[in-house]
């Protein structure tokens, strides 16, 4: 469906082809089809999503970081290993810090500490906390903290989305905080 949606409830349903040559071939339509509307899309339209950013530009960043995930899911299941670009990679780290984190488990321990996300090869620092309420504050810049992870930012993104583990030479001060922090995010 094209256009600048307002009501999640007027997507209709996409039935899913029997076969996997047509399931492949209608998703490689469907991307292409989708980067040249959101190409030639007027980035400050406002349309619904499921962000508190409700325009073009929230998408179309949104599918650059799902692109750039499963393109590494697709690669590395095909035995290949790939690099996320690291200017990507930072603003999906940005983007999961916002939108992902704030949804955790009921039964996740608290932090108690605070948690510095270092990348090595762009700019890109965050530091996390969590308050008596549980809520997070993340604010990006350099500081002391209790536990830190020092990896590229495509590594730094994947270990978020649980690809694979933090390098224990990556990690700096306490590695169970750092565990209580990447358990605490319910990603269902």
């Amino acid at each position: 469906m094209e256009g600048l949606l307002d009501d999640p409830d007027r997507v209709p349903e996409i039935e899913r082809p029997a076969d996997d040559d047509r399931l492949l071939a209608d998703y490689r339509t469907g991307v292409g089809r989708m980067a040249e509307i959101l190409n030639n899309a007027e980035q400050t339209a406002r349309i619904w999503t499921w962000s508190h950013q409700k325009d073009v530009a929230f998408v179309t960043r949104h599918q650059v970081q799902e692109t750039a995930v499963h393109h590494w899911d697709a690669e590395t299941a095909a035995g290949k290993r790939i690099l996320i670009k690291p200017e990507v990679a930072a603003d999906s780290v940005d983007e999961f810090l916002e939108h992902s984190t704030p949804a955790r488990f009921p039964d996740a321990e608290p932090l108690s500490g605070s948690v510095h996300l270092h990348a090595s090869d762009t700019q890109g620092e965050w530091v996390i906390r969590e308050d008596e309420e549980r809520k997070l504050s993340i604010v990006r810049g350099h500081e002391h903290s209790d536990v830190a992870l020092s990896a590229t930012a495509s590594d730094l993104l994947l270990i978020l989305y649980r690809r694979f583990p933090p390098n224990e030479q990556a990690v700096h001060g306490d590695p169970s905080l750092l565990g209580r922090f990447l358990d605490r995010t319910d990603l269902d």
